[in-house]
């Protein structure tokens, strides 16, 4: 709306003579002798100044009048924009006798007052605009501006306005405060420089004061503003992704009356930190109505801290009344080392009275001009000394560092015009004015950051960040508030000043506590309570197999497979290697009963070769016995395959050794029986087995049964062939070294048709034992058939409850105990005869024997 105003005033037709009527007729009469509407000093490039002077009441009643210049009697001022104005003609001033910063060029300045108002802000960036003498941009009569550029530090949408103005003439818009994110898009504002970071530049840094005093329970005030909603908007996002938890959130109106919640304070009366955000009230005004709350509440109560989310510097004076606030926190822009030279002073010492009277100011206005100014020259220099009054003035020398930048920026881009026109063959020609889109590519580099006396930077997206102070001022009692330097942030990382940590230790003012619960302890994990903040939570330990490190973890860490958690689940302890070892007592024992039967079934064989010649050793088929005691004599060194750490080569070797060496001990005593069986029946009369009483059929069953076993084996090599392989999580604390079968399927198959082998054979077995005979060899073979498949059969639920290397032990068992068992049954009877009882070992024995049985 204010825009359209605008525009219909811009089509009013005025005439061009000395009847010139001005749009909003302003009076530079002061009747009241204060400041008028603007003022100007006249120089080579005009630096135009829109300030906020003097605020307008939002009351619905109060109204700008044209007609004549708001006076102090009716509106409010405020005193710090005085300085500030001063503070900026006293740099221009420098500036323009410094022939070093300016060669043979001079600034001049053209200051207005926008009264925080739009439609005045319209007309005084109207004034800036009209080049003339008259209000009128486009139109140019007598005198000419030469515009440099537009210097503000307006509020938000008073700096939008202006920047869409002034943007439609190109003329660099530079802002000595910090800005909005809306004013940091360069599409919508290429004219627009920033010579401050961005609005919300403290938020990050809140977060990580807050993180590291572990102030997770806090609560947020601010005033009812659009820059309010705002820094809700903006910070209450960034705290919640950090685990901080706002559980008191209240906007104040910006008349300063508070709203009564001390039913809140109450129920979170272990919040002792608060971030505020006030504009136009006063942080005591605030924090005395918190007084008043805090001193209803039943109990005791902790002192508060509190927060300040905007870059400023507060004038506290002595408040003793305050025994509820611990410490104020604000933060400052980090200054660099001053150089010599510099031409302002760190203090300013001013006259309360000198903004009134130390310019003289005369107006003029020529015949045809209808836009008439103060011309205003300075009266008597700044006076310094003890005799006047010490006003710190925390800006003076930011703003001498905007003018600076100005003035060297304008010299460097007189330079290049210089050398251009050298180029070009112009030298002697004089050159014309600078206009303001000119200016403007100069004022891209931004070498304000250099110039500047604080340390400035641009940071990744070319945004100016700077490096920042956190200041605490602590309340003592009887005491004035005593600032002290909290910690900085150098490159956005927080340095805490441990001095300050234990000078408040010493005045017993440590930090407060603001946090729901206490710590969870290393080991625990933070678990949620239904129903309530993240903040407040449970402790309960750590899942098994992980651990936490720190305080207040969220998730525990899994342990590596090589390492398992220790008792306190703090910390990760490397595991122990296990496998069935040579150097363990089991291994001992197993290897101690495998060389024992090895040692004993070879004795055995030598036994039987040394007595090969008679009756017992040659009845059913001494060779059948021979590949028999071979067969355990690898069955029992076979275990050895499973003893020791598992390499490749181990691994495809043990099953498939022990199974295929089985298999021919058992078709051969397969075999053997097959053979008594047909013995017997070729003594009947008219009977043709006879002719089966060959070796070629022994041989056939031991071949043909033991070729299915290498079938079975070679097809599981060449599929899917074990592997040594290391298990983690069967025993905690424990990395089992073992021999992983890759296809149980293959593993069981091979079990199986060795276990097939066995029952056939104790069948025929079975069947046979009661055939006559002197010496009987089908009894012990189903005694040993008996043995062998009672072991593999409770091997299986055996193998298949145990872990680790006592899987092996009961495997490695298993094989010696059926190994032995055959031993044990079929050969050490011989044994006994043919060492014990030769008498019994001799034809007629045999052939007595058989006689009586018949």
């Amino acid at each position: 709306m204010d825009l359209f105003l605008l525009l219909l005033m811009l089509l009013v037709p005025q005439p061009v003579s000395g009847k010139f009527k001005i749009k909003c007729p302003l009076s530079f009469k002061n009747p009241d002798g204060k400041n008028p509407w603007s003022f100007y000093n006249s120089g080579d490039y005009l630096i135009s100044i829109v300030i906020t002077e003097t605020k307008v009441p939002s009351a619905p009643t109060s109204h700008l009048l044209f007609n004549v210049a708001p006076y102090t009697h009716s509106y409010s001022r405020t005193h710090t924009n005085h300085f500030k104005l001063l503070i900026l003609i006293f740099a221009i001033q420098v500036v323009n006798k410094n022939p070093q910063l300016l060669h043979n060029l001079t600034l001049g300045y053209n200051i207005h007052d926008n009264y925080i108002n739009t439609l005045a802000t319209s007309d005084a960036v109207l004034d800036v605009l009209s080049t003339g003498e008259a209000n009128i941009p486009n139109y140019s009569c007598g005198r000419k501006d030469n515009l440099l550029a537009l210097l503000d530090g307006a509020e938000r949408d008073i700096s939008i306005q202006i920047s869409s103005l002034v943007g439609t003439y190109k003329v660099p818009q530079v802002s000595d405060v910090t800005v909005s994110e809306a004013l940091s898009d360069k599409r919508q504002f290429p004219f627009f420089h920033q010579m401050l970071p961005k609005e919300g530049i403290v938020y990050p840094h809140i977060v990580q004061v807050l993180l590291h005093f572990r102030w997770t329970l806090i609560g947020l005030f601010t005033s009812d503003t659009e820059k309010g909603e705002n820094f809700m908007r903006t910070l209450t996002p960034m705290l919640v992704r950090n685990g901080i938890c706002v559980v008191i959130s209240q906007r104040f109106s910006a008349t300063g009356h508070t709203a009564a919640f001390r039913d809140t304070l109450f129920k979170w009366r272990k919040v002792n930190v608060f971030v505020h955000y006030i504009e136009y009230i006063n942080v005591w005004d605030i924090i005395h109505a918190f007084q008043l709350m805090f001193e209803g509440l039943p109990g005791s109560t902790e002192g508060k801290v509190w927060i300040v989310a905007t870059i400023e510097y507060l004038i506290l004076k002595h408040e003793s009344l305050y025994k509820y606030v611990h410490s104020i926190w604000t933060f400052g822009f980090q200054e660099k080392k001053r150089p010599e030279g510099d031409t302002f002073e760190h203090a300013f010492f001013v006259n309360p009275q000198y903004e009134y009277r130390s310019f003289q100011c005369s107006f003029s206005k020529q015949v045809f001009s209808v836009k008439g100014r103060k011309r205003c020259t300075q009266k008597a220099p700044l006076k310094t000394g003890k005799e006047r009054r010490r006003i710190w003035i925390p800006f003076h020398r930011h703003l001498n560092s905007v003018i600076q930048a100005l003035a060297h920026t304008l010299n460097a881009a007189y330079s290049s015009r210089s050398r251009r026109r050298r180029k070009e063959g112009k030298a002697n020609l004089e050159a014309p004015k600078l206009q303001p889109w000119q200016f403007h590519p100069f004022l891209e580099k931004n070498e304000f950051c250099n110039i500047s006396h604080r340390k400035l930077y641009l940071g990744q997206n070319g945004d100016v960040s700077a490096d920042l102070n956190a200041i605490s001022w602590v309340l003592l009692p009887k005491m004035a508030p005593i600032d002290k330097q909290m910690g900085s942030f150098e490159r956005q990382r927080l340095i805490i000043n441990q001095d300050t940590l234990s000078w408040l230790r010493l005045c017993n003012k440590s930090m407060p506590q603001s946090k729901c619960v206490e710590n969870c302890y290393p080991g625990f994990v933070k678990w949620a309570r239904e129903g309530e903040p993240a903040c407040c939570y449970d402790c309960i330990p750590c899942p098994k197999g992980t651990i936490s490190t720190q305080e207040d973890t969220e998730k525990c860490i899994k342990c590596p497979d090589d390492k398992y958690p220790n008792e306190d689940r703090v910390q990760c302890i490397p595991k122990v290697i296990s496998f069935l070892s040579y150097d363990e007592h089991l291994g001992i024992i197993l290897v101690s009963f495998a060389v024992l039967l090895f040692l004993i079934t070879g004795l055995v064989l030598i036994i039987f070769i040394q007595y090969l010649e008679t009756p017992i050793v040659k009845v059913n088929n001494r060779d059948l016995s021979y590949i028999i005691l071979v067969s355990l004599l690898l069955c029992f060194l076979s275990s050895f395959l499973f003893i020791g750490q598992p390499k490749q080569t181990t691994c495809l070797l043990q099953q498939t050794v022990f199974s295929n060496i089985s298999s021919v001990a058992i078709s051969s005593l397969l075999a053997k029986t097959i053979t008594v069986v047909l013995a017997f029946l070729a003594t009947k009369p008219g009977n043709r087995m006879k002719r089966w009483l060959r070796k070629s059929l022994a041989n056939t069953i031991i071949l043909s049964c033991s070729a299915v076993q290498i079938i079975i084996c070679s097809i599981w090599l060449g599929v899917s062939p074990p592997f040594p392989d290391s298990d983690f999580h069967s025993q905690p604390g424990v990395i089992i070294l073992q021999c992983n079968e890759s296809s149980v399927v293959m593993f069981y198959i091979t079990l199986s048709y060795m276990g097939f082998l066995a029952a056939i054979c104790f069948t025929v077995a079975f069947l046979a034992r009661n055939l006559p005979g002197a010496f009987n060899e089908a009894k012990l073979i189903t005694f040993s058939m008996l043995v062998f498949c009672s072991v593999w059969v409770t091997f299986v639920p055996t193998y298949l409850s145990t872990k680790g290397k006592y899987m092996v032990a009961v495997q490695v068992f298993s094989i010696l105990a059926s190994s032995a068992g055959l031993l044990g049954c079929i050969f050490i009877p011989k044994c006994y005869i043919i060492i014990l009882r030769p008498d019994l070992n001799t034809k007629e024995q045999l052939t007595t024997r058989r006689n009586v049985e018949m």
